[in-house]
């Protein structure tokens, strides 16, 4: 926190302790700790996430993550769920308003997500950077190259697309993609089994004992629907609370029929993102006591 040269606490300063106030009555109503992370998941995200729990005294059996993303690197998406479980028991996820891609993606390692009628999830679609600095998402671009091999092969392909193909598309990129791809669908269908899917015993309908190759086969379905460009059509296109239960029948608890947790929870991040704005923060890691920009961002 800044101070002024005489000493005396900045507006910011006064900001950031009703932040952390805002927090704490978060916690109570959770029971467990909290941690808030807004911005990209890039090089650098992971770092602070760590920073942010090793400074976290007599933690709680349970954490959960306050999310607000569009997405990026699936390995620093590893990396972070590496670090969460390292000091938490349980962990779950609260989404008050959008968790893109690669943030779908560590969303769905919790053992609980949260959301309301606003809030959105999107496709699997982690992005990957090229030589020259441009993030791009990975799935579009294998998607793009596949039609026009395709074309190709079927003698369709036009000599402005043979171009395009011949310039734009590098096979060494490509490998890189494909392998983007099936990490986070192998990551997304490792944590759904060994986490949101652990306490799944019996069959909401017929009762029926769940075995490990029914939390399998259904983690399978999960990565296989949010890998579906022809449903989604866009990488940016938000999936809701009802379409997960409907289309995916996914369990998503809404934190809007909770009265007092919806409280708690629009309070602090309404103001969260206020002070962002003030400050100009793109992103940031916070926890009680410990207020993060993510700095490049």
């Amino acid at each position: 926190m800044a101070k002024t040269r005489s000493g005396s606490k900045t507006p910011e300063d006064h900001l950031e302790k009703l932040l952390d106030d805002y927090l704490e009555r978060l916690e109570d109503v959770v029971v467990g700790d909290a941690v808030v992370f807004v911005g990209p998941l890039i090089y650098g995200a992971d770092e602070a996430i760590r920073d942010t729990l090793e400074a976290i005294r007599d933690k709680k059996a349970k954490l959960v993550v306050l999310l607000e993303t569009d997405g990026g690197y699936i390995e620093v998406v590893e990396r972070i769920v590496s670090t969460l479980r390292h000091y938490y028991q349980s962990v779950e996820f609260v989404v008050p308003s959008y968790a893109m891609s690669a943030g779908t993606v560590l969303a769905m390692s919790g053992d609980a997500i949260y959301m309301d009628y606003f809030s959105l999830l999107g496709p699997i679609d982690p992005q990957v950077q090229r030589p020259d600095g441009q993030m791009i998402p990975a799935l579009g671009y294998l998607i793009q190259y596949e039609r026009l091999i395709k074309k190709s092969r079927e003698g369709k392909l036009t000599t402005a697309e043979l171009t395009y193909l011949v310039q734009k598309f590098d096979p060494a990129e490509l490998y890189r993609f494909e392998q983007a791809r099936e990490l986070s669908i192998t990551l997304l269908k490792e944590w759904l089994v060994n986490y949101k899917f652990r306490n799944w015993t019996k069959t909401r309908s017929r009762k029926r004992p769940v075995t490990p190759s029914m939390r399998t086969r259904r983690a399978g379905q999960i990565a296989k629907e949010l890998n579906r460009t022809e449903k989604w059509h866009s990488h940016s296109r938000g999936i809701s609370m009802e379409v997960l239960a409907r289309d995916l029948r996914l369990e998503v608890h809404d934190f809007g029929k909770n009265h007092e947790l919806n409280e708690k929870i629009r309070a602090y991040y309404g103001l969260l993102k206020d002070y962002m704005a003030r400050v100009q923060h793109g992103g940031v890691v916070h926890a009680r006591g410990s207020y993060r920009p993510l700095g490049g961002i």
